[in-house]
C-alpha cells in the first residue's frame, strides 16, 4: 500500500485549528465529578491464569454511571515494595481478553492494569463488561454513532470516563505506587490514553500508538474504512445531522482535548495506516500540551511498530522513571 497521506514534512507540521467547544472544560469536569459520586467499589479477585511468575487479579470497579467495569491487574510475583504501573486500554472491538493474553508490562516488572471496554469485546478479543446505558452485553461494532447527536449521550463519554476511573482503580491497589502510573494503548486504546493524559493529573507518561479519535473532520472525509466510516455512512443517511454530529465529536477529539495534557508522551504512527490516517495522528501530536516524541514507521499500516515499538516504549518509560 502507498503512503497516501500528506508528505512527511507536511505531516510533521500539520496542526489544524479545530473549533473548541466553549464549555469543553466544564463538560469534562462535570462528567468526572458525577462519576465520582459513585464509590469506586474496586475489588481484586485472584485468578489462576496458568502463569507462574505473574499474579493476576480479576478487577471490578465503578465507571461511568456507577456501572461495573472489568479489568485485569497483573503483578510480577517477585516484587519488593510498590511498583510503577501501566494502565492499558484496548483497540476498537476488543475486550480485555483472557487472563494470560496481555502481560507484557508485568513481565517487564510493572503492575499492569488492562481495562475492559464496555460493550465491546466481540471482534478480536473477548470482553466481559456490558454497556447497560446502551442496553446490551458485549456486541460486535459499531459504536461510533451511539448517542452521537448529544455529547452527554455519546458512547465515548462513558468510555473515556471508564478510562479515567481505571487509573483511580489501579492507584488504589497496595502493590501500586500511585505517583508512578503511565497509560498506553493502540488505536482506540491510544485515543483513550490521550484522553486519560488530558483529564488525569500526575501521570508519569502516556504512550499512545497509532491513536484513534483524532481530527474527526479529516478522518471521516479522508478514509472509507471503519471505524471512522461508521460516521460517514450515518451522515450519508442523516443529511440533516452533519452540523450536530461534528459539534458532538469536538468534545471527544484528541486533537482538541489533548492540548490540556501535561505528562510526557511517546506517540507512534504508521505512515501507511489505512485505519487512522497519519495526518490525524499528527494533528493530535502537534497539539499535545506536554513534552512529546513520536516514532514513525514508514512502511507500516495500522499495526504500527508492534514488537519493535514495545522495546522502544519499555526503554522510554524506564528512562522517565529513572529521571
Amino acid at each position: 500500500m502507498p503512503q497516501y497521506d500528506l508528505p512527511l514534512q507536511e505531516l510533521r507540521a500539520y496542526a489544524p485549528d479545530l473549533p473548541v467547544p466553549a464549555d469543553l472544560d466544564q463538560f469534562w469536569s462535570t462528567t468526572l465529578a458525577e462519576a465520582r459520586t459513585h464509590d469506586l467499589a474496586v475489588t481484586f479477585a485472584p485468578v489462576d491464569s496458568g502463569l507462574t511468575v505473574i499474579e493476576t487479579f480479576d478487577v471490578t470497579y465503578a465507571g461511568f454511571g456507577g456501572a461495573a467495569i472489568r479489568g485485569w491487574l497483573h503483578l510480577p510475583t517477585d516484587r519488593h515494595g510498590p511498583l510503577p504501573a501501566v494502565v492499558e486500554y484496548v483497540g476498537y472491538g476488543g475486550g480485555r481478553g483472557l487472563a494470560h493474553e496481555r502481560v507484557l508490562w508485568a513481565a517487564a516488572g510493572y503492575a499492569h492494569f488492562v481495562m475492559d471496554t464496555r460493550g465491546q469485546g466481540s471482534t478480536w478479543a473477548v470482553g466481559a463488561t456490558p454497556d447497560r446505558e446502551a442496553g446490551g452485553d458485549p456486541a460486535h461494532p459499531g459504536f461510533m454513532t451511539q448517542g452521537i447527536l448529544d455529547p452527554a449521550r455519546f458512547y465515548y463519554r462513558r468510555l473515556i470516563t471508564d478510562a479515567v476511573r481505571a487509573i483511580e482503580a489501579a492507584r488504589s491497589h497496595p502493590a501500586v505506587d500511585p505517583e508512578r502510573v503511565a497509560v498506553t494503548g493502540g488505536s482506540q486504546g491510544g485515543g483513550l490514553a490521550l484522553a486519560a493524559a488530558s483529564l488525569v493529573e500526575g501521570l508519569v507518561g502516556a504512550m499512545p500508538d497509532v491513536p484513534f479519535l483524532c481530527d474527526f473532520p479529516r478522518a471521516i472525509t479522508l478514509k472509507d474504512t471503519d471505524p471512522y466510516a461508521e460516521i460517514s455512512r450515518y451522515l450519508k443517511a442523516h443529511r440533516d445531522h452533519v452540523e450536530q454530529v461534528f459539534a458532538t465529536l469536538a468534545y471527544f477529539d484528541m486533537a482538541i482535548l489533548d492540548r490540556r495534557a501535561s505528562a510526557p508522551a511517546l506517540f507512534s504512527v504508521g505512515l501507511m495506516d489505512e485505519i487512522c490516517p497519519p495526518s490525524t495522528v499528527y494533528a493530535a501530536y502537534n497539539r499535545y500540551g506536554g513534552p512529546k516524541e513520536i516514532v514513525e514507521y514508514p512502511f507500516n499500516d495500522h499495526e504500527g511498530g508492534q514488537g519493535f515499538h514495545d522495546v522502544v516504549k519499555m526503554r522510554w518509560l524506564a528512562k522517565r522513571l529513572a529521571g
